[in-house]
């Protein structure tokens, strides 16, 4: 234990850092409870550390959640028998990562520190595709201004090559993951009108809706015949809205990822989707669906029953 510090002093200091931690952790991870996990691992390793010549404790800290979540990322690959480095145009799983819920005006000071950065859905989709190292290249340097030659290390690659892998990742979220539209009006009515045509069958208000190159993403986890399902082009997501048109009225209006989408809970009250949007210039440019049972039963929904 430091010497310097008294245990309450240290524990202080460590509160102190917990919100960019649990923000690095989840934008790592894609899971607030792997997150949650994550930083309390890196507790335990500070509280047993004598950190009394440790001067920059929030680069520290930072690395030790990282090199924490990197590892839980590397025995993820392993699990699925994937290659830990893919080639950079694999397009890699399309599963959808824990969402963040709550209801339009609802204030919720914790996921406005996890969110602090704009991390909507698609973007983490996108991530999810990344390798290890790449993912942690680009959260690292990209989303938390970490230089290069301090990531190098935990990667276990020269600055330069981290550089490269960082600029890879970068690259294939910028195609992959459009910047939504800032404003939440426009969001809103985009989906609402996603809603209202689906619900009738209106498959010209459907294209009229859907950007030309719109991205579908389907999650139905393992009990599913197909893991995940991504369909492209307005005329293929208008023709499968419309199958989903009988849900349509049970959808509930949510911020998921701080970005309006939707939560569809069936007359049993059992959850059938959560449904996320990413909005461009007006129109759906992405939809993220998550149906997998398992995943949505352990969602806490109950803000959106009733």
């Amino acid at each position: 234990m430091d010497e310097k510090s008294p245990p309450d002093d240290r524990a202080a200091r460590f509160e102190a850092q917990r919100p960019r931690l649990r923000a690095v952790a989840y934008r790592m991870l894609g899971s607030v409870g792997e997150a949650e996990d994550a930083v309390q691992e890196a507790w335990l390793r500070y509280d047993r550390t004598d950190t009394a010549d440790v001067q920059n404790l929030p680069g520290w800290l930072t690395t030790v959640v990282s090199r924490v979540c990197l590892n839980l990322l590397r025995g993820r690959e392993l699990r699925r028998g994937e290659p830990l480095e893919a080639g950079p145009d694999e397009p890699g799983p399309a599963r959808i990562p824990e969402p963040l819920l709550r209801r339009e005006g609802v204030v919720d000071p914790e996921q406005e520190v996890l969110l602090a950065d704009s991390v909507g859905l698609a973007l983490m989709v996108v991530m999810e595709s990344l390798t290890p190292a790449e993912r942690a290249a680009f959260v690292l340097h990209d989303l938390f201004a970490v230089p290069f030659d301090e990531i190098a290390p935990l990667i276990e690659r020269t600055a330069a090559a981290t550089r490269q892998l960082a600029g890879r990742a970068r690259r294939r979220v910028q195609r992959q993951a459009p910047a939504p539209d800032p404003d939440p009006g426009r969001q809103r009515a985009a989906v609402d009108a996603f809603f209202a045509a689906a619900r009738t069958g209106d498959l010209d208000a459907l294209v009229a809706v859907l950007a030309p190159g719109v991205v579908l993403r389907s999650d139905g986890g393992a009990v599913r015949a197909r893991h995940t399902v991504v369909l492209a082009g307005a005329a293929t997501v208008a023709d499968q809205a419309v199958l989903w048109g009988g849900p349509s009225p049970f959808a509930r209006p949510a911020l998921v990822n701080g970005a309006a989408g939707a939560v569809v809970i069936g007359e049993s009250g059992r959850p059938l989707s959560v449904m996320a949007f990413t909005v461009v210039d007006g129109a759906i440019a992405a939809i993220e669906v998550l149906t997998d049972p398992e995943r949505l039963a352990a969602l806490d929904l109950s803000a959106f029953r009733g």
